[in-house]
């Protein structure tokens, strides 16, 4: 049990002897030393229904609370209503041996044991190369699914994508008119067909393979660019370290009937209907403000129709949880298929949709105009090849995925600890380097040490930043937000560079430079965990 789970009962328990009734007990670090190292604002929600000073409910709660100095040296009240917790620094002392013993599964839970989640993302069309819009879903789907696995989840990676339609109409016509060019017959270039140089070595391609035999509208174009696109596709996320396991495509479910079966029971509910041309969903029968089209009136579907099928499948799939990751614009089409499968009984309350803001590229501080349609973007591998894989993965999660990301290219290509991608890695490479320097000196200190000797104020600070790790990776999974634990790696590296100038970690003094290893060797492994589970290496020199 960690550290504020511990209080959070004794504090509850305590409340509940002197008749409260807590509904939420609140730990926080204290920011002020005075105040101890932990706090609770207990007593302030208790006073309005109890009747009673803040104050006062404070003291009475500490006069019930079992303390174990083990892990508590101190418990006192302070104004307006606080309890406040000093730890004891035993506690903080023993987490290297826990830490070191643990090792790789320190941090990891086993919450997620015996169920199984599933994660859609990217699901790009194949119609271009990945686009840093692109990069961001991608990075932010396969840290999820990397977070749910270090809670014992299994977890299933997926690709939905749609090979049919008007985009990809639009690609095939394009290659189309491409290779009628390197024939030498002018044929009509389609509008908003895709332009850019990737169509014109697709055209190439097949004229390469196939010669100039091919009539126009012949379905090898669109084929050959799907297949061409698509391999494009897969090897720039494997450039970014991502692998899925299934790819599902949207046309199945016009084919194995899916897609007429679930219209006809939303008929047979009367949720369905018909007007100017086009057939509508019945939202207004399930709270909504207006009613949705389904297909339009040029025989169209439109978004929902295919999803609410694909995500009908995954139900059926029996997954304990389901996650899509989808651009800001799908804010207003998720929730009617939400609605459509629960009008179809199917249940909901398993899925969970995370919404993530778009991307601006930024160089000198100028924004990078792009269109995906004229093809003046920067391709992921492009990006990739600038800055690495690690740099790119880390600054598509540094920042919630919530909030606009403006992609720093000049930030990115730089090689100090400005940039925070360099400044963890080289925080774990130092210490890699400690530790080598020590071994190479011939002092043994891979056995016996007595972590007691950790008493500098760096050395505890950086032992609570350590005994924190567990309590972000829960919450982690709880939020499904992978920038609280970038958030985290930056302060424990900060804490580990703060302690590397006030402590000097090879000493004469043999029994504290060994208790001094084993800090940085837990620090390591903390690092080293919470990197990999970000996707990003934790390299040994740089």
């Amino acid at each position: 049990m960690k550290l504020k789970e511990i209080l959070q009962r004794q504090l509850t328990e305590a409340a509940e002897k002197e008749g409260y009734t807590p509904h939420s007990v609140v730990i926080t670090s204290s920011k002020d030393e005075k105040h101890g190292d932990l706090s609770s604002s207990l007593p302030l929600s208790l006073a309005k229904a109890a009747k009673k000073p803040p104050m006062e409910i404070a003291e009475s709660i500490i006069g019930k609370i079992e303390i174990d100095d083990r892990i508590v040296a101190d418990i006192f009240p302070s104004p307006p209503g606080f309890i406040n917790f000093k730890i004891n620094p035993s506690y903080y002392q023993s987490l290297v041996s826990e830490i070191i013993k643990a090792g790789n599964t320190y941090g990891q839970s086993d919450k997620g044991k015996n169920k199984t989640a599933n994660v859609e993302f990217v699901s790009a069309n194949p119609t271009g190369p990945l686009t840093i819009g692109h990069g961001r879903n991608a990075v932010i789907g396969d840290t999820v699914a990397n977070i749910l696995e270090n809670h014992g989840y299994n977890v299933t990676r997926e690709y939905y994508f749609n090979d049919a339609g008007r985009q990809m109409r639009l690609l095939g016509q394009s290659v189309e008119a491409r290779y009628f060019e390197l024939v030498g017959k002018e044929i009509e270039f389609p509008n908003d067909g895709y332009e850019g140089n990737y169509i014109k070595d697709i055209a190439q391609s097949i004229l390469d393979e196939h010669g100039k035999s091919l009539l126009p509208s012949d379905p090898l174009f669109k084929e050959n660019a799907e297949k061409i696109i698509f391999a494009d596709i897969e090897n720039s996320l494997v450039n970014l370290g991502i692998h899925f396991d299934q790819f599902t495509n949207e046309k199945t479910f016009y084919e194995n009937g899916e897609i007429d079966r679930f219209l006809e029971e939303l008929k047979a509910k009367n949720l369905i209907y018909e007007k100017d041309d086009a057939t509508w969903f019945r939202t207004t029968e399930l709270g909504k403000d207006q009613d949705r089209v389904y297909i339009k009136s040029t025989g169209e579907p439109t978004y929902r129709v295919p999803d609410t099928a694909y995500h009908r499948d995954k139900v059926n799939r029996g997954f304990d949880l389901i996650i899509d990751i989808f651009g800001a614009d799908h804010a207003d089409t998720y929730p009617d298929v939400l609605l459509a499968l629960e009008a179809l009984g199917l249940k909901t309350d398993h899925i969970r949709v995370l919404l993530y803001q778009f991307v601006t590229l930024l160089r000198n501080g100028e924004k990078i105009k792009m269109s995906t349609r004229k093809a003046n973007f920067i391709t992921m591998d492009e990006l990739v090849n600038e800055v690495s894989a690690d740099v790119v993965r880390y600054f598509f999660i540094m920042r919630s995925m919530n909030s606009h990301l403006n992609f720093d290219l000049d930030l990115a290509t730089d090689h100090s600890e400005k940039n925070p991608v360099f400044y963890l890695q080289y925080a774990h490479a130092r210490i890699c380097n400690i530790i080598k320097r020590g071994a190479g000196l011939g002092k043994d200190f891979t056995n016996d040490f007595d972590s007691a000797r950790l008493t500098h104020s760096s050395e505890i600070e950086l032992l609570k930043t350590l005994e924190q790790f567990p309590e972000i990776m829960s919450s982690a999974l709880k939020l499904l937000e992978p920038q609280d634990i970038a958030n985290y790696l930056q302060d424990l590296a900060a804490r580990f560079h703060r302690f590397y100038v006030d402590c000097r970690v090879i000493t004469d003094d043999n029994d504290l430079s060994a208790a001094r290893v084993a800090l940085i060797k837990a620090t390591k492994i903390v690092l080293a965990n919470g990197l990999n589970v970000l996707g990003l290496t934790a390299p040994e020199r740089m």
